[in-house]
């Protein structure tokens, strides 16, 4: 079996992330231990985000053609993947918190909506709230003048009842 065969079905594999991934950060995970390494993955998988060890020529390979291939250059050493599938933020957000507490995470870098962005961009965008957080507070902001507005309403109301009662 040539190597080329082999090499096939992973790098299916990393399309198949590409392909449904709204974010990609690149981390070099050299130092970080069991420990930290399993928490960080339980994290990862609780938000929706894809957390994997592969070959950099594997994630050439996989890139190529696509948004992500942006991120080729950043390619050396040991590297982690994490793909947002669900939340764009997500893999950002989660990565840089941990790199504060487990200071052998390094981030490179990462793609969000085909744009690039190195370390200092990937841990701008980790402040970034989850889209659920940014539409509660949306709905929240919405909500607070519409209950205002329903009281004074029922005031009104109830003022013109108490003035047809008289």
């Amino acid at each position: 079996m040539a190597k080329v065969e082999l090499k096939a079905p992973i790098v299916d594999e990393i399309k198949g992330y590409v392909s449904d991934a709204k974010s990609v950060v690149l981390v070099d995970y050299r130092g970080l231990t069991v420990e930290q390494d399993t928490r960080l993955r339980k994290e990862l998988r609780e938000a929706g985000v894809v957390y994997k060890v592969y070959k950099n020529t594997m994630l050439r390979l996989a890139f190529d053609g696509t948004d992500y291939a942006q991120l080729d250059k950043d390619l050396e050493g040991p590297t982690a993947i994490a793909f947002g599938i669900e939340d764009e933020t997500a893999p950002a957000r989660i990565l840089n918190k941990f790199s504060k507490e487990a200071e052998a995470l390094q981030i490179k870098s990462g793609v969000v909506d085909g744009e690039y962005y190195d370390e200092a961009g990937v841990k701008v965008l980790a402040t970034i709230p989850s889209k659920d957080e940014l539409i509660s507070k949306l709905l929240g902001s919405l909500q607070s003048p519409i209950t205002n507005f329903a009281r004074v309403v029922k005031q009104i109301a109830e003022a013109q009842g108490e003035a047809a009662a008289e």
